[in-house]
């Protein structure tokens, strides 16, 4: 009998969860001057604005910068900035301003207004519908893999709006969209390899090798928790003949490169090379001349306050990853599920020991881990099957601490998502302080002139009733697919 494909997540419930993190992530804003938002701005807008990709005028306004020659340069990988280019042009469209017209000074309000607005329409049009999305596809595949909707929304809600995930959606930094491309992938293979039906289509093939390629165009670091995914689609396509695995090698391939492209054509534009990167030219950061790009081994007391330090520890600010890791032993504990908790444990594992061997591990001014962002999504997978075995008091347990996850991150992406790098409890100062000092960035609060916390408001009355939607869809009885995975109930 041929094995059907697991259940998916009830469309509906798919539709709400997007519209949720989206207008969640849209809402509230990230200081548009901030270093790393700002250099990839800044080189957006020279390629609109000015067909090239140097950011002389810019070059005193950000510490993020490289130097080749007599000219000035993001240090970054280019993919952010590519992905920014529409907004400026739209935003410029709009009102028919361009940077030409602005100060280049720190506390000019005309300048601060003129990135802000662009670097909105750059997330509203970009990261934020990348980590929406990426939340819908996990919720499928939490659902599938337990056969409950109420885990897999439980899944989504913690990688997307409990941990820092949220935060870092709302800037221009390529840690959240990195991490949406990686689980874009993930669940491309997945569903791709998860019945015979499914089996040899070219779609899947095409978006995971699409998504791969981008998330290295926006950070090179990828590379090391995509080599895990490459070894787990090796195993995954086992059952299929060596020619369909090649014709779908082939395409995941060609899907990849194409999606390299642009990072090509942004080398040449800007180094008169295709093969050069920003990062060997970096000012002002000696550290990046250690071992390979800053990255050397990994130590154990950085491991520690990346897992736990009061500065940066990833439980401060995602209290339900704590029961994650026992998730993911159960799912390798299943027979059917054991070569999907291996790989997210070996992709959580990569990520924190690159961050422990990276010489500027603590991210300079960061909420959390921010360099250990892309892992969140794979370590959240393990709240689905602790959901799906634990009864009422232990689903409890994990909605309290998804609950209070969200609130925390509230305060994060409306206050200070890159908090100031000496802070001792950067939750408690400046985040919490801000908070409920009204110190928040959001819509209202921006262009509206509406006073400190009112912007809340409309966020609450939007969001509340369709968190609460969606919880109450999801407790809906569904029918249980032929395939639904022994071992996890």
């Amino acid at each position: 009998m041929m094995k059907s494909a697991p259940v998916r997540g009830p469309h509906k419930l798919a539709l709400g969860l997007f519209a949720l993190v989206w207008f969640s992530i849209s809402w509230f804003g990230s200081w548009e001057l901030n270093p790393n938002n700002a250099t990839r701005l800044f080189a957006a807008i020279s390629l609109v604005e000015q067909g090239d990709a140097t950011i002389d005028e810019f070059k005193d306004l950000t510490i993020d910068k490289a130097e080749f020659g007599p000219h000035y340069y993001m240090d970054k990988a280019p993919g952010m900035t590519l992905m920014a280019m529409p907004a400026v042009w739209i935003a410029d469209t709009l009102t028919g301003t361009s940077a030409t017209a602005y100060t280049k000074r720190f506390g000019d309000r005309d300048l601060a207004g003129y990135m802000r607005l662009r670097v909105r329409i750059a997330v509203a049009t970009t990261v934020a519908i990348l980590t929406a999305f990426a939340a819908v596809l996990l919720f499928d595949l939490a659902t599938g893999i337990t056969g409950s909707p109420q885990a897999g929304l439980a899944t989504a809600l913690a990688y997307a709006l409990a941990t820092p995930v949220w935060g870092w959606s709302t800037t221009l930094f390529g840690h959240a969209p990195v991490g949406a491309l990686l689980l874009i992938a993930v669940w491309a293979v997945w569903r791709g390899t998860a019945g015979e039906k499914e089996l040899g289509r070219r779609r899947y093939a095409l978006m995971a090798g699409a998504a791969l390629g981008w998330a290295l165009v926006v950070e090179f670091p990828v590379v090391i928790p995509a080599l895990p995914i490459c070894v787990w689609v090796v195993w995954r396509t086992r059952a299929l003949s060596w020619a369909q695995r090649g014709r779908l090698f082939g395409l995941a391939a060609a899907a990849g490169l194409v999606a390299l492209l642009p990072l090509l054509l942004y080398n040449q534009i800007a180094y008169a090379t295709p093969f050069k990167v920003g990062y060997s030219g970096v000012v002002g950061f000696d550290g990046m001349k250690q071992g390979l790009f800053g990255l050397t081994y990994p130590k154990l007391s950085v491991l520690a306050e990346l897992v736990y330090g009061t500065p940066r520890g990833l439980i401060w600010v995602a209290p339900v990853l704590i029961l994650a890791p026992f998730g993911l032993a159960r799912l390798v504990r299943a027979p059917e599920t054991r070569d999907l908790g291996w790989l997210c444990s070996a992709i959580t594992l990569a990520v924190l020991l690159y961050n422990a061997s990276y010489v500027y591990w603590d991210g300079g001014d960061s909420t959390g881990p921010r360099h250990s962002v892309p892992m969140i999504g794979f370590l959240a997978l393990g709240i689905a099957p602790l959901w799906q075995a634990w009864r009422a008091t232990g689903r409890g347990w994990i909605a309290g601490m998804i609950g209070s996850g969200i609130f925390i991150n509230l305060t994060v992406a409306a206050t200070e998502i890159a908090a100031p790098h000496d802070a001792r409890f950067p939750l408690v100062d400046p985040i919490l302080r801000k908070f409920f000092q009204g110190q928040i960035r959001d819509l209202p609060g921006e262009y509206w002139g509406w006073p400190p916390l009112l912007g809340l408001l409309p966020w609450a009355i939007v969001a509340l009733p369709l968190l609460w939607w969606l919880v109450r869809q999801a407790s809906l009885p569904v029918a249980a697919p032929r395939d639904i995975q022994p071992g996890l109930a």
